[in-house]
């Protein structure tokens, strides 16, 4: 009777591409809006846009991000997109050519390793994080990850992690915590952007305070230049 051998995974050498973190769209909803107002914040700077449509079906959700993916390129072209939880979806949206650029994983989705292996190591991969343990989980794998979101920065209605929220102090010691770039999150408003900026995160994450906005353009404006 043979035994069986472990498993083992070889990580393709990477280098990391330099992100534009200052100001990251996460969407909301799945209609022309959306795609609208992805568009409108990748021209007034959004770095990345991140399409989540937790609600949507996986074809809704591969269409939606394919759309917006062309509409996000046509506003900047540097604009970067990527898929909240789903790499599949990431990886059939890449396989057909649109520029999706990687994706976004919870503590409970794809493991980073495995995500890495399906989308290369050019893809940009983000892991959600909240706490020292998580951020400390994420450093130990850091060579697999391009930046992890760090929230809830105060409560808010649009996700429930079940974290505390951090504030200014709590962000400020994650960042200290690791060698990725951090982007803060959750109900976070323009407002917040100078007292976030010095603690050194890479950028923040809004949803609410663009897709909401009469001018996403104008508030992903203001959120780049409050970072300058």
């Amino acid at each position: 009777m043979t035994s069986e051998r472990p498993i083992t995974m070889t990580v393709t050498q990477r280098a990391p591409e330099t992100l534009d973190l200052r100001c990251y769209l996460v969407t909301s909803g799945w209609d022309r809006r959306t795609v609208e107002v992805a568009a409108a914040a990748a021209a007034g700077g959004a770095g990345m846009i991140q399409v989540r449509a937790k609600d949507a079906s996986t074809a809704e959700l591969l269409e939606l991000t394919c759309t917006l993916a062309v509409a996000v390129h046509e506003a900047r072209p540097a604009t970067r997109v990527v898929v909240d939880d789903r790499a599949d979806v990431a990886f059939a949206a890449r396989r057909r050519g649109a520029e999706v650029h990687g994706v976004h994983l919870g503590q409970d989705d794809l493991p980073v390793a495995e995500a890495r292996a399906l989308l290369g190591p050019e893809a940009i991969i983000g892991l959600t994080t909240g706490t020292l343990a998580t951020v400390r989980g994420a450093e130990e794998i850091h060579h697999l990850l391009d930046y992890v979101g760090a929230g809830p920065f105060r409560p808010t209605p649009t996700k429930d992690s079940g974290r505390e929220p951090l504030g200014v102090d709590g962000c400020a010691a994650l960042v200290a915590a690791t060698r990725l770039p951090v982007v803060a999150i959750g109900g976070i408003t323009p407002a917040d952007v100078p007292a976030l900026a010095g603690t050194g995160i890479a950028g923040v994450a809004l949803v609410r305070a663009i897709m909401d906005a009469e001018d996403p353009g104008g508030i992903a404006r203001d959120v780049v230049a409050a970072q300058s």
